[in-house]
């Protein structure tokens, strides 16, 4: 039996395997996601993005913990940035959700951005996939937190929050960053602090400036507090709100067709590069074109143009 079988059978171990195996980009692992392919497709992905420090770990803690009362499977993929001098990773939020780690039900796995811009890693949507056909109804996918950047999150996610917090100027940049225009639901997370009524208003004033055509979804603002549990279960009733909007809409087949148009035009260019550098280049050709660019000798456009018309003309 292999890894994909035993995952679909309900085998954890086999699960964090094959997350190895993609985070480490193994041959095997695509073998196994092609098995698991056609038993994907059932979660509700939601992607949860925001400015450090504005409370994503524990605000995912307690929309876990509300899922579980209403029997749902949850699976958590939390993006920790990677240390750009050792390559590792702080994991801080495995440590922060340490409170699920006994329900079986609850899958939670921490991985290095690795570099990756968009505030999520490379293998996060393959990650997904795998807790999606390991059976779990509600996957978060917490970003990094990188700002203005973390948009890369809306190919993935089924429904995308943006977290911000009063009086920390995070509402503003929530404002300016491109997250206004993919965000469906905003949460004002720490609401009992002061600031929030002003926080909320920003951001109403924001939305209020895009037209919203009649029976398309209008981005929600929420305000909850996770160290009080407020407002956790009416943010959970907008995610489902939001979800039956997409279904209702058939919006949600447009961002399945998208997300798979994006993953597989990745795939191409990943497989023809490889194949580029393995069977196309020769040995040393590759430095070799590097020096003639570096030196000014060649631009790197003619310099590609040469290698195309070289793969074509062959």
């Amino acid at each position: 039996m292999n890894l994909a079988e035993h995952i679909l059978n309900g085998d954890r171990k086999a699960v964090a395997k094959l997350i190895t195996l993609v985070e480490n980009n193994s041959p095997e692992s695509i073998k196994q996601l092609s098995v698991l392919h056609s038993h994907c497709g059932k979660a509700h992905v939601i992607g949860v993005t925001g400015a450090p420090g504005c409370g994503k770990s524990s605000l995912i803690g307690k929309l876990t913990a509300e899922y579980r009362k209403l029997g749902k499977r949850v699976g958590i993929i939390a993006i920790d940035p990677t240390s750009p001098f050792t390559g590792g990773a702080f994991l801080g939020d495995r440590i922060r959700m340490q409170e699920h780690f006994t329900d079986k039900d609850i899958f939670i796995r921490s991985m290095g951005s690795r570099g990756s811009l968009g505030g999520i890693a490379k293998s996060t949507a393959d990650t997904a996939k795998i807790l999606d056909a390991f059976g779990k109804d509600i996957i978060f996918i917490e970003t990094v937190g990188a700002g203005q950047a973390d948009v890369e999150i809306a190919k993935i996610a089924l429904t995308l929050l943006v977290v911000t917090m009063p009086g920390s100027g995070d509402d503003v940049q929530a404002i300016k960053a491109g997250i206004l225009e993919t965000g469906d639901i905003f949460v004002i997370n720490k609401a009992d602090i002061p600031g929030t009524e002003q926080a909320e208003l920003y951001l109403e004033q924001m939305l209020n400036l895009t037209s919203y055509p009649a029976g398309k979804w209008k981005p929600r603002v929420m305000k909850t507090s996770a160290s009080l549990n407020t407002g956790i279960a009416e943010l959970v009733d907008a995610i489902q709100s939001h979800m039956e909007y997409l279904k209702k809409s058939g919006e949600i087949g447009a961002k399945l067709r998208e997300k798979a148009r994006v993953e597989f035009m990745a795939l191409v260019k990943q497989n023809v590069t490889k194949y580029i550098l393995e069977h196309v280049i020769k040995k040393g050709e590759l430095e070799e074109t590097i020096e003639r660019i570096i030196k000014r000798q060649i631009d790197p456009y003619s310099a590609a143009d040469e290698l195309v018309e070289r793969i074509f003309s062959e």
